[in-house]
């Protein structure tokens, strides 16, 4: 049976994961809407790369449930993974293949209809067409982020997995990177988990922040709210309230 339209398109609950005696994360529970930008930040070590590991199915979860558009991604993961996709500067790309032939691979494996032209499409809509056939290891630290978005629209996800997505760009590639992945949101009512270091950027994309310690949702509202029971002039200060320890709520 089809998942409801109203379904959430990712879901946890009673979420954790745990190495022998040490607890990583958990136990978290939280929802994202249809088109919704939802922030994950943390200090390093917080749990926000094991979360997106296991939303991912990477990492196996000591315990709770993960629903991805209302299927339990634990029993009915191949029901769903075809409507995800992640994106991450760290995770790189095969180097000897060039940007086309790496786009050609995960457009086969994710069963595109009609591979070529999705490149053609994403090459013009990413800028990838002056080095499409370039080997991805040639290319700038932009390029590279670039291809890797391109690589995470490939099957026009409606739900993506994004670790800190313009880490090492430039302020004007990152601005333009940022636009892309905005208007791949609304066009496919897409939803977003971000996981960034980058305020600027959450303060942008984002209508909802968690905050994570010690794998513990500390916190959790809008950026704009946030702010205000902070009594913060930006969200760089509240990670530093909660990362610190600080009292920063007014209430």
């Amino acid at each position: 049976m089809s998942p409801s339209m109203n379904e959430p398109a990712l879901s946890v609950h009673g979420l954790s994961k745990s190495y022998g005696k040490s607890s990583v994360v958990g136990p978290l529970d939280f929802a994202l809407p249809p088109g919704s930008v939802t922030g994950l930040l943390g200090g390093n070590g917080a749990g926000k790369t094991t979360t997106i590991g296991m939303v991912m199915g990477l990492i196996e979860p000591t315990a709770g449930e993960i629903r991805v558009f209302g299927r339990d991604l634990s029993r009915e993961r191949y029901e769903v993974l075809g409507r995800m996709n992640f994106e991450s500067p760290y995770v790189d790309l095969p180097h000897r293949l060039t940007v086309r032939q790496n786009l050609r691979v995960f457009a086969l494996l994710y069963d595109v209809a009609d591979v070529e032209a999705k490149i053609e499409e994403l090459a013009d809509a990413l800028a990838l067409r002056e080095f499409l056939d370039r080997q991805t290891g040639r290319l700038s630290a932009g390029q590279k982020t670039r291809v890797a978005i391109a690589k995470a629209l490939v099957n026009d996800p409606q739900l993506l997995l994004l670790d800190e997505p313009t880490a090492s760009l430039d302020p004007d590639t990152a601005d333009w990177v940022r636009g892309r992945l905005e208007a791949h949101r609304a066009t496919h009512n897409c939803a977003i988990l971000l996981a960034s270091h980058n305020m600027n950027e959450v303060e942008r994309l984002c209508d909802r922040v968690l905050m994570l310690k010690e794998g513990a949702i500390v916190d959790d509202d809008s950026p704009a709210r946030l702010l205000a029971r902070y009594g913060r002039a930006n969200l760089e200060e509240v990670f530093l309230d909660v990362a610190r320890g600080r009292a920063g709520a007014a209430s």
